[in-house]
Order: structure tokens, then C-alpha cells, then sequence
């Protein structure tokens, strides 16, 4: 029988499980400066743990489509393209121009042909409706909490049988007070999607919480 080895440390961090998933994950110069420019920009990317999450999950579906909610300064949109196909092509989008100025700079410092990425601006549910039913492998929701329970429409809407979607901030998003309607708009997305006949869902307990869900 296998014991687990006992009294592992990762230096820089506790013994948190969120601590310890972030430290697991290896992140290079390139993620560190967009992470840089997001500060900078004062938005909050996915955590290590979270990227790493996206990385594995756009690789596991082998991802050839995949939108994105929310580009901000490019985090999460690296790790999605790094687990997808080569050919693959990220659709990202997000309400600040520069915002996504600022994440094809990132996308190319990454290696990405400009052509890997599709940066459209404006707001998430007037582009969604724009976007081909049924083409997508993965949607990722890093949106305005409140529009939730739009966003799983739309993905449900764009994903392929067996594609994912994936909801960042879901924990945080539950346990803000001070944003009651958007509270309120998350907890009414895990009860959808948990109890909905269509999808197969798990709540992973890394960064602010990563709900994911497959179609079937």
C-alpha cells in the first residue's frame, strides 16, 4: 500500500491546499510579465493553480475552438492556448480595448501566430450571439459575476456535445456580501448547473473557485 510522504513543504507558501496548488504550477517569464501588466492594470487574473487548470483541461478536449470571457491582460488566454491544438484558435472577449492591446503583446512574446487568437472588444453577451452554434470545445467565464447565468446560455449554445465550460471566481463570487446581486447570480449558477440533466459538473477548489462542466 502506498503511503503518503508526510511533513512536505514548498517554500514561500503553507500548507493551504490553495497554497500548495499554486505552488505546484511552473509558470515562466512570460506568464510573470503578464501577470505584471495585469497588476499594473489593477485586474485580477486566474491564479497559477487555475492556469494550470485551463492548460490541462484545453489539452485533455484538444481544443481546437475555445472563447474566452474576459481577455484582461492575457494570463489566462496563455494558458488556454498552450494546452490547445497547434491550429487552434482562441476567441477572446473583453469590454477595454487596451486591455486586450495589452494581451496580444503577451500572445506574441508567448510565440502565438497572430492568427492563434481572435481579440474581439465589446460586451460579452452582445458578441456572444455573433458566435457559431456548436463549434466550441471550451468557454471560459471570467466575465461581470452578474451575468452568469447569461453566460451558460450562450455556452451552452456554442459548445459541441462533449465541449466544457468553465466559470472562474465561483467561491469568491458566493461569498461576496458587499455584491449582493452578484451573489446572488452566482449562487444561482452552481444550482443550475448542478442540477442540470445536460451536464456532468464539478466546483475545483483552486484560486476563487473553477466550475466546470461538461456537455453531453
Amino acid at each position: 500500500m502506498h503511503t503518503p510522504a508526510r511533513g512536505i513543504t514548498i517554500t514561500g507558501y503553507g500548507q493551504s491546499d490553495a497554497g500548495l496548488a499554486d505552488a505546484y504550477a511552473v509558470e515562466d517569464e512570460v506568464l510573470r510579465y503578464a501577470r505584471r501588466q495585469s497588476e499594473l492594470a489593477t485586474v485580477r487574473p486566474v491564479s497559477p493553480a487555475s492556469g494550470a487548470a485551463l492548460t490541462l483541461l484545453a489539452a485533455a478536449l484538444g481544443a481546437r475552438a475555445v472563447a474566452e470571457i474576459g481577455t484582461g491582460a492575457g494570463v489566462s488566454g496563455i494558458c488556454l492556448l498552450r494546452g490547445m491544438r497547434p491550429d487552434g484558435v482562441l476567441t477572446t472577449v473583453d469590454v477595454q480595448p487596451g486591455l486586450q492591446r495589452q494581451a496580444r503583446e503577451v500572445f506574441a512574446g508567448a510565440g502565438f501566430a497572430t492568427g492563434r487568437a481572435r481579440c474581439i472588444p465589446g460586451a460579452a453577451l452582445d458578441v456572444l450571439p455573433r458566435l457559431a452554434d456548436g463549434q466550441y470545445d471550451l468557454v471560459f467565464c471570467d466575465g461581470d459575476p452578474g451575468e452568469t447565468p447569461e453566460y451558460l446560455a450562450e455556452s451552452l449554445r456554442l459548445l459541441r456535445p462533449g465541449g466544457m465550460v468553465c466559470f472562474e471566481g465561483a467561491l469568491s463570487a458566493l461569498d461576496a456580501a458587499a455584491f449582493e446581486a452578484q451573489s446572488q447570480a452566482a449562487r444561482e449558477l452552481v444550482r443550475t448547473v448542478r442540477e442540470h440533466p445536460g451536464l456532468f459538473s464539478a466546483l475545483l477548489p483552486i484560486g476563487d473557485g473553477l466550475l466546470c462542466a461538461v456537455k453531453h
